[in-house]
């Protein structure tokens, strides 16, 4: 950790002639700006100012645009056992991403990740560690990994695979998340397993999925190509800040309308206004209501795309085709076939919406707190047609402040939209999220749905809550790699409660350095209703690690291994290694291997990165991110599939990828659903399509079509009613606030390796905050600065995993009349920051501060249908405890509003 004291450098090196360049991208928000890095021995002289005498071939200082260096572009690390300076800037030769060098705060301040025992990355994991007397002491690695894979295999025999649970990142690398999902889903083969933002392994948009939208198909430039942009949940300049001001902001300036679904308005929902955007600050979780009465108006003035839905949605008969064929077991099938969301068609969906009373806009517009105006204003925006007759064309982008509150019904009413409007797989006319992180899952396994002993009415499994799983005592293996699963889920302190009860209370402690009598201690433990927790990390995070995890393994990550992953438009990039881990940490992908041979698994004789990546090729193949000829290529030229990859430097390639047999080119793709390709017949000549898919190419559904039973799109019901009772029950009641959270731009995700560790990030935002309207402070008697704290009596649980026997079994109202949910309590402090930017009877805090989580405050309660949290829906009290130092210090925080444009 590092102090919230900042002193600024004024110089910094400049790289030699001689200087190495490297190829990476950033390793933050999902833009993925392609990155150089310079690199030479600190032996070695540094650069000159005279172009001739540096590796830049410019006179310093320079004029604008040119390449120059900031202080905290520069580090010194590493290399081969050595101290190399290393310089990391953006990559002005970047043609499509970060275009002339563009970069954000977070992405400029790339040179500050990596380790160097000088800078605040001194408490990296260096080493494995293991608990003896409540404190963890280092450990080599055999010994760790012997004592993991034994009680890991006590476990599973004595208690069953779902005894041992996996909670794991989805964004992190290829290499990395296909030798988990690998390990866990086809070795292991446990049900009990979930990524880092979700409690189980279910897709994060439902609504998408079962009307046929990927939801990275778009192409970036077609977030800049619509005559409407509608932003769902997000500002997109916040938290993906070049993929705004390169591809958004010239479009708006030109004349791009846009229609924005946020309760907040901060710089780039300001922007979007002051140039003609529709601000729709609705009340969170009543994004349905809206939607719903958006799609009546536009119904009801004839404004839909009749063309495109005669020809690109299913009728009665082909969504027939689809539906109760075969086993349930798939999310699919058994959502739709409760006939809850499958429609007839057009005139079917039509004459349901009308029936719905809660879409009457003066009905939706009072739920949601909004000018009922602002309704017909958007439905006029999204559809209606231009004075000589021609359609509009709209896109719709949604990220997680929308699809994170109603899950099932959002996602399923914009996909609705959408394909009212015509929005699907056109330049300009397109459906997809906008992304947190960077895509870097590849399964090498499928969950064993069939293993979950949790099912929904009738004979249909889902996934396994693996929160619920936990809390009702089943995990008795916990094994958590690269996420902070206690503050990342709902309900926070109560899921931390349980886990000291479960590790910690437990009387079976290691006292010694015996690995027999350690590893007896720990079967003990599982065997007597305890939990036994290993994590891989490359910091020890609290609770996780520091408080509960038996034995930690040190990881090595960005730019401390060659990898590969994906952007928001699928762009394939590799990101080579530029410098050592730190002590003994090894990459996420070595971990599993050594502990999956321990435990007698087959299959992870892997030598190198490369390995892992070439064998998880041939399972990325029909998917968005298909590399697969990349390495057929790669093998024909007597390559790696690394070494091919790198020869696309910053700029990649978009996945799926093709190989040309004929001019022996790879060739990209731009967007997916693309209904147009077909007819392009030099398009299909370039990537070797124009006689059908050649040699090991496969040409997926969902390049040309939609990715449903028929290739067309099913045009769902998105029903209030099950979600409107959870939605009564949690809205403010007498003195609470609605309170939600989400990033801000400085700081990325959990803060693991900025706002810690970045002496300028943390002098900026030194502890958790709060968003609060004028009027709700005044009211309480709060200012900007004062310290408060946010509490509740009413958080609650789902605690029990259940067989659902009738139909309304995992309705809120019915958990509720049936004993499984709990209420319990949750305060959290922050300093409050009073401003207009969040609507009246909303406070807006930080995703995860790692000290104060404000997922405390929220339900940890499902969606019924996807199995997800609604993260964004909470309700709290706020009370003003005292001033706070930085009210009147004024050398941290900012009090300024946020919708400064």
């Amino acid at each position: 950790m590092t102090t919230n004291f900042y002193i600024p450098e004024d110089h910094a090196p400049l790289p030699p002639k001689s200087a190495e360049i490297i190829t990476t991208a950033c390793d933050y928000c999902i833009v993925g700006c392609g990155y150089n890095v310079y690199r030479w021995p600190l032996e070695v002289a540094n650069g000159g100012v005279k172009a001739h005498q540096n590796a830049f071939g410019v006179d310093f200082p320079t004029s604008a645009l040119q390449a120059w260096v900031a202080p905290t572009q520069h580090n010194v690390i590493m290399h081969e056992g050595k101290p190399h300076n290393i310089i990391i800037i953006p990559d002005k030769g970047n043609k499509h991403i970060n275009k002339n060098g563009d970069s954000s705060m977070r992405g400029g301040l790339l040179a500050q990740k990596p380790y160097n025992p000088k800078t605040g990355t001194r408490d990296r994991l260096t080493q494995p560690l293991l608990r003896i007397g409540g404190q963890l002491q280092p450990v080599p690695w055999g010994f760790a990994l012997d004592i993991a894979a034994e009680v890991g295999n006590h476990v599973r025999k004595v208690h069953g695979d779902n005894a041992y649970g996996v909670k794991s990142f989805s964004y992190q690398y290829i290499e990395n998340t296909y030798a988990v999902t690998k390990y866990a889903l086809r070795h292991v083969n446990t049900a009990n397993f979930s990524f880092h933002d979700t409690p189980s392994d279910v897709t994060s948009t439902p609504g998408f999925r079962d009307a046929g939208f990927d939801n990275f198909a778009p192409a970036y430039d077609d977030w800049a190509s619509a005559d409407t942009l509608m932003v769902c949940g997000t500002d997109p300049y916040e938290t993906k800040t070049v993929l705004f001001t390169q591809f958004m902001m010239p479009a708006i300036l030109s004349g791009m309308k846009t229609v924005i679904l946020n309760p907040r308005e901060t710089a780039g929902i300001a922007f979007m206004k002051k140039h003609g955007g529709l601000h729709l600050d609705v009340n969170p979780g009543s994004d349905n209501l809206v939607l719903g009465a958006i799609l009546k108006v536009i119904m009801e003035n004839g404004w839909q795309d009749k063309e495109w839905i005669d020809k690109w949605v299913n009728n009665q008969w082909e969504s027939n085709s689809g539906f109760g064929q075969g086993t349930r077991n798939t999310p699919w099938q058994w959502r739709t076939t409760w006939g809850k969301f499958q429609t007839k068609g057009y005139e079917d969906y039509k004459k349901w919406v009308f029936e719905q009373k809660e879409y009457d806009p003066k009905y939706a517009a009072e739920v949601a707190g909004i000018d009922i105006e602002k309704i017909y204003k958007a439905a006029e925006m999204l559809a209606k047609p231009k004075a000589d007759g021609t359609r509009i064309k709209s896109s719709i982008a949604i990220e997680k402040g929308f699809y994170w509150s109603n899950n099932t019904g959002n996602t399923n009413a914009i996909s609705s939209l959408a394909t009212i409007i015509g929005a699907g797989g056109r330049a300009g006319q397109v459906i997809g999220r906008l992304g947190g992180h960077q895509r870097g899952g590849l399964g090498g396994g499928k969950l064993p749905r069939n293993k979950s002993p949790e099912k929904v009415p009738g004979r249909r499994r889902r996934a396994l809550d693996t929160d619920r799983w936990t809390y009702s005592g089943h995990t008795r293996f916990a094994h958590v790699i690269g996420t902070t699963w206690i503050q990342s889920m709902c309900g926070t302190q109560g899921l931390q409660k349980k886990f000291w009860e479960l590790v910690t209370r437990n009387p079976h402690q290691v006292y010694t350095y015996d690995k027999k009598e350690i590893i007896e201690t720990l079967k003990k433990r599982a065997d007597s209703g305890g939990m036994v927790v290993i994590n891989q990390d490359i910091y020890l995070r609290d609770p996780i690690g520091a408080k509960f995890a038996d034995i930690v393994f040190p990881a090595a990550g960005w730019g401390e291994e060659d990898f590969i992953r994906a952007n928001g438009e699928r762009r394939l990039r590799l990101y080579q290694k530029f410098n050592d881990a730190p002590g003994q940490a090894k990459p996420d992908w070595w971990i599993i291997s050594q502990l999956a041979k321990r435990m007698g698994f087959d299959g992870f004789d892997w030598k190198n990165s490369n390995d892992v990546a070439e064998e998880a090729s041939r399972f990325s193949r029909g998917s968005r991110k298909d590399f697969h000829m990349v390495k057929i290529a790669a093998h024909k030229e007597g390559k790696t599939l690394h070494e091919k990859l790198r020869e696309f430097g910053t700029d990649g390639i978009q996945g799926p990828v093709f190989y040309n047999y004929d001019t022996g080119k790879l060739v990209g793709t731009k967007r997916l659903h693309d209904t147009e390709l077909m007819q392009d017949k030099t398009r299909l000549k370039e990537m070797g399509l124009e006689n059908g898919p050649k040699g090991a190419n496969v040409l997926g559904k969902k390049l040309t079509h939609f990715n449903s039973q028929t290739g067309k799109i099913n045009l769902q019901k998105h029903p209030w009613n099950l979600f409107s009772d959870f939605y009564e029950w949690i809205t403010p009641k007498e003195d609470e606030l609605w309170f939600s959270n989400g990033r801000i731009n400085e700081i990325w995700q959990s803060g693991f390796d900025d706002v810690e560790r970045r002496a300028y990030t943390i002098q900026r935002w030194p502890e958790n905050w709060v968003e609060i309207n004028p009027e709700d402070a005044k009211k309480r008697g709060i200012e900007s600065g004062d310290q408060v704290m946010m509490y509740s009596d009413r958080v609650a649980a789902f605690k029990d995993t259940i067989l659902g026997v009738h139909g309304n079994d995992f309705q809120f109202s019915s958990l509720m009349k049936n004993g499984h949910i709990e209420l319990s309590k949750a305060a959290v402090t922050a300093v409050a920051i009073v401003t207009p930017c969040v609507k009246k009877g909303v406070l807006y805090a930080n995703m995860m501060d790692m000290r104060q989580p404000s997922n405390s405050l929220t339900a940890r309660v499902v969606d019924q249908i996807s199995g997800n949290y609604n993260f964004k829906m909470g309700v709290a009290n706020i009370r003003k405890l005292g001033e706070s130092k930085y009210k009147s210090e004024f050398r941290s925080f900012s009090f300024a509003p946020r919708n400064i444009v």
